[in-house]
C-alpha cells in the first residue's frame, strides 16, 4: 500500500472559517492521511500572527509528515522593506526554510518547487534551473513510486479566462517533467479544483491535480472548500492515481466526498 497524501491549498488564514476548520480536522482524523500536502496561500497577508495560527492548525490536523510551499499571499505586500530585503521571513519562522525539496513517502516522491517570486505581485514564474531540478529529483525517483511535482501556481487551467494565471515557464515544465517522469502536477492559487490530462505531443501522460480554497472565505460561485485526498495504486501491474476531492457541506457541517478521478497512469522508463 501507498501513502494516503491529503493536499489542501489557500487556506488563507486571516479569512478562514473555523467551523470550516474544524470539520478538516475531523476529516484527518477520520481518513488519517500520512502527509499534508500544503500548496500555498497559507495567509492572507503574510501577517505573522497568521502565520502562527496557520501554524497551529496543521500541527492540529496530526498528520505525520508534511510538505508546504509559500504562495504569493505569503510574501508580504504592504511592508516594502521585508518583500524587498526578507520576503519569506515570517514564512519560514513558521513553515522551515525548504521551498523546493524532495520527500520520499511510500510508494510516493513528492519534489515541491517555489513559482513565488518576490518581484511578482500576484504571477508565479519557474526558473531553467528549478525545472531541470525538479526533472533530476524525478528521474532518481525510487522505482515503481508515484512521481508528484508541487507548486502553488498552476501549469494548466480548466477555462479560457483563467490562462493568464498559469506559471510563467509552465510550457517548458510540463514538457520536462512528462519526460522525466511525472505523473501528477499539483496546485492551487486559482481557488478551483479540477484533473485535467496533460499531453497531445507524443510525449507520456501526467495529469494537473488542482485544489481548491481549502477553510478560507475566498470561495468562487461555482466552487466551495474543498481538499483533495490522493493514493497510489498497483493493479496487475497497471498503475493508477486515485484522486477524491472532498467538499465542505454547510448543512452537514463536514467533509464529504464530491468527485473521485481513478487516473492511469504511463509506464516509467
Amino acid at each position: 500500500m501507498s501513502a494516503l497524501l491529503m493536499q489542501i491549498s489557500d487556506t488563507h488564514f486571516g479569512v478562514e472559517r473555523p467551523p470550516v476548520c474544524d470539520a478538516l480536522r475531523r476529516l484527518a482524523r477520520a481518513q488519517q492521511p500520512g502527509v499534508l500536502l500544503l500548496s500555498g496561500d497559507i495567509t492572507q497577508r503574510a501577517r505573522a500572527r497568521q502565520f502562527a495560527a496557520a501554524r497551529s492548525f496543521v500541527d492540529s490536523l496530526g498528520i505525520p509528515a508534511q510538505v508546504t510551499l509559500p504562495g504569493n499571499h505569503d510574501i508580504a505586500l504592504f511592508n516594502v522593506f521585508e518583500r524587498l530585503l526578507v520576503p519569506y521571513r515570517s514564512y519560514r519562522r513558521a513553515f522551515g526554510a525548504a521551498h523546493d525539496a524532495v520527500f520520499d513517502a511510500e510508494g510516493v516522491r513528492i519534489v515541491s518547487v517555489d513559482s513565488t517570486r518576490a518581484y511578482r505581485h500576484v504571477d508565479g514564474e519557474l526558473s531553467a534551473d528549478q525545472i531541470e531540478a525538479v526533472a533530476r529529483a524525478l528521474d532518481g525517483a525510487p522505482a515503481g513510486a508515484m512521481r508528484i511535482v508541487m507548486l502553488h501556481h498552476p501549469v494548466a487551467v480548466s477555462r479560457p479566462d483563467e490562462k493568464h494565471n498559469r506559471v510563467h515557464g509552465h510550457r517548458e515544465a510540463v514538457i520536462r517533467w512528462r519526460a522525466a517522469g511525472a505523473d501528477l502536477i499539483l496546485g492551487g492559487h486559482i481557488h478551483l479544483p479540477f484533473v485535467r490530462r496533460l499531453d497531445g505531443d507524443g510525449l507520456r501522460t501526467a495529469w494537473a491535480v488542482q485544489a481548491g480554497t481549502a477553510v478560507s472565505e475566498r470561495t468562487r460561485p461555482e466552487a466551495g472548500n474543498s481538499v483533495n485526498l490522493i493514493r497510489a495504486i498497483t493493479l496487475r501491474g497497471a498503475r493508477a492515481a486515485v484522486v477524491e476531492r472532498w467538499d465542505y457541506c454547510s448543512e452537514s457541517d463536514r467533509f464529504e466526498s464530491g468527485a473521485l478521478s481513478a487516473l492511469a497512469l504511463d509506464a516509467h522508463h
